[in-house]
């Protein structure tokens, strides 16, 4: 085959940084860096109304069927010679004669698809409260909060969806209130307060650059690769350039074997299918990036002011917003619910950790920017108030201003035995020297006694076995767990993989749930010890994500391990005679 097209050049590493801010990446702790791929389920048809006897009623679809297949992590690391959690076999082996008691799991997050087919059944239901009739009937504040509540919507319904960062709202803050002052100047009552704008201020002006400079790569980008997909297709003849079609081509013109060659590396990187799912990616990429510079980083961004009618200063405010949990954009909350309890025995699309009497409960804290101190205060207050016994929490931030009222939540949760399990962060740091909220620690140092931090493991013990994307600590981050190409549910009744810390959470999550549903006299303390002391202690030499060193996978968490529910189970078991 011969052709003397012209193939612009396509840089591989640009295209690659271009696709980690797609929209996975850019959601709380998880990441874009494995590609995702949805799997659909056809609606059933409604019935039909009367029709003139010629006209066919729709056919219905046939159902997707069980697809837990895809959930590497379900399999277990002795049998299957896989680091998941070993859950299909704990079910087997040590649960199958055990009755789970009826707990709820509440999920700090984006939001849900409550209409899912494979999560509907499993919602937590507010049983105090009659849907609908506008009244707070159960009196807790929150009126028709019949699954859970939204602290980012306002009275009349709308919701807030892009956010800008915390450290942009600090600098937009601290350039009215510091300005012409230096650190000799302020009052010693503000000394504080000046010391985190000016950290704040160095760190945003460091990201507007980088982001800047990144949007103009990406946006240089996409008009070469877009006219090299086109020019490829028209050599080839063919409409569809997946790894089957360009590896069988064997051209003659030098050109379009590099291109050919390129084409392949930039989708073994990217993991893109075919290069329409290539430019799919770079062109979400471009829009994350837009949002990036025109929500995020921009300081005189405000949806709030507008929407929730809050005084976000005020973190003593507790009743606001509204009970729309499906929000703008629910996909990453629709995942990390099927992970922990989507239903396991509808031999319909993916297995939940979590038996059937667990229920979600759904609080809508988290944009698509950073969450608020004020929000996830109070999600995790409403959370134990209306009987969580685990909350997942799969968001962080680098700054937190309102650090002691997510604090004093934590200890609320504490008082009330309320396990918190949260996503170590995706910014492959070491959690020892950068910071991450909210801390795995008290302000004082203090360990916080009701807290898992989770960072991201993969699906071999290899070099990789920590996702190259994780936040690690031997002191900050208490054990991995399944992370990378989690196959779970997403919005519109389908299901497809993400990767992040935001996945390796409810991983955890949905085994303490597990723990918890069995041995209901667990305690949120021995749930955290378990897991701890159950974790599969891996000496894999690996590499240490963002770097270029190498060590033992034991030394980048507290416990050196991986989840294993098959092993907790067992302590359990031993705990409950």
């Amino acid at each position: 085959m011969t052709s003397s097209l012209n193939f612009p050049r396509v840089s591989v590493p640009l295209l690659l940084a271009a696709t980690l801010f797609s929209s996975c990446a850019r959601r709380p702790q998880a990441s874009g860096a494995v590609a995702s791929t949805a799997v659909s389920v056809p609606t059933p048809a409604p019935a039909a109304t009367p029709v003139a006897p010629e006209t066919p009623a729709p056919a219905k679809p046939a159902p997707i069927g069980d697809q837990s297949a895809a959930q590497w992590y379900l399999k277990d690391p002795e049998l299957d010679k896989v680091p998941g959690v070993g859950a299909t076999r704990t079910y087997a082996e040590l649960l199958k004669n055990l009755t789970p008691t009826p707990i709820v799991v509440a999920v700090i997050d984006s939001g849900i698809d409550t209409a899912h087919v494979d999560l509907k059944p499993i919602l937590w239901t507010n049983s105090k409260e009659i849907p609908g009739n506008g009244i707070d009937d159960d009196k807790n504040g929150y009126i028709d909060d019949v699954h859970g509540w939204n602290f980012l919507g306002g009275p009349d319904g709308r919701n807030v969806n892009a956010e800008t960062l915390e450290m942009t709202r600090i600098v937009a803050a601290g350039r009215v209130r510091f300005k012409g002052k230096t650190a000799a100047t302020v009052k010693p009552t503000e000394k504080a307060d000046y010391a985190l704008y000016q950290k704040a201020e160095k760190a945003y002006k460091k990201r507007l650059a980088e982001e800047t400079e990144r949007n103009k790569e990406v946006e240089s980008m996409a008009g070469p690769l877009t006219q090299m997909v086109a020019a490829m297709k028209q050599a080839l003849g063919t409409e569809k350039l997946d790894t089957v079609a360009l590896k069988s081509a064997n051209p003659d013109d030098p050109n379009l074997k590099r291109a050919i060659g390129g084409m392949l590396e930039m989708m073994r990187q990217t993991g893109a299918a075919d290069a329409d799912a290539l430019l799919t990616q770079l062109n979400e990429g471009m829009k994350q990036e837009r949002s990036l510079l025109d929500n995020s980083l921009n300081l005189n961004f405000n949806p709030r002011a507008d929407i929730v009618k809050d005084n976000p200063d005020d973190v003593t405010q507790r009743y606001y917003g509204n009970n729309d949990l499906h929000g703008p954009d629910p996909m990453h909350g629709t995942h990390v619910s099927g992970i922990i309890a989507a239903v396991r025995d509808n031999n319909l699309g993916v297995q939940g950790l979590a038996p059937a009497p667990v229920r979600i409960m759904t609080v809508r804290a988290v944009p698509d920017g950073d969450e608020r101190d004020k929000d996830i205060a109070n999600a995790i207050r409403y959370a134990v108030d209306n009987g969580a016994s685990i909350i997942n929490m799969s968001f962080g931030k680098e700054f937190s201003p309102q650090r002691a009222a997510v604090e004093a939540a934590f200890k609320y949760a504490a008082a009330k035995n309320v396990l918190l399990v949260h996503a170590a962060g995706n910014e492959n740091q070491n959690l020892d020297v950068s910071d991450n909220y909210p801390a795995s620690f008290y302000m004082n140092k203090a360990t916080v006694p009701n807290l898992l931090t989770v960072g991201a493991s993969g699906p071999k013990d290899n070099a990789a076995l920590p996702a190259d994307f994780s936040n690690y600590s031997k002191k900050a981050v208490d054990v991995f767990a399944p992370g990378v190409a989690i196959f779970s549910t997403l919005p519109g009744s389908t299901f497809g993989n993400e990767s992040g810390t935001s996945m390796a959470s409810p991983v955890t999550a949905g085994v303490a749930a597990v723990l918890k549903s069995y041995f209901p006299k667990l305690t949120a303390a021995d749930l955290k010890r378990i897991i701890m002391q159950s974790a599969q202690v891996h000496h894999t030499q690996v590499s240490v994500p963002g770097t270029e060193k190498t060590a033992d996978f034991s030394t980048l968490s507290v416990t050196g391990g991986v989840v294993d529910m098959y092993e907790a189970v067992k302590l359990a078991q031993k705990a409950a005679m």
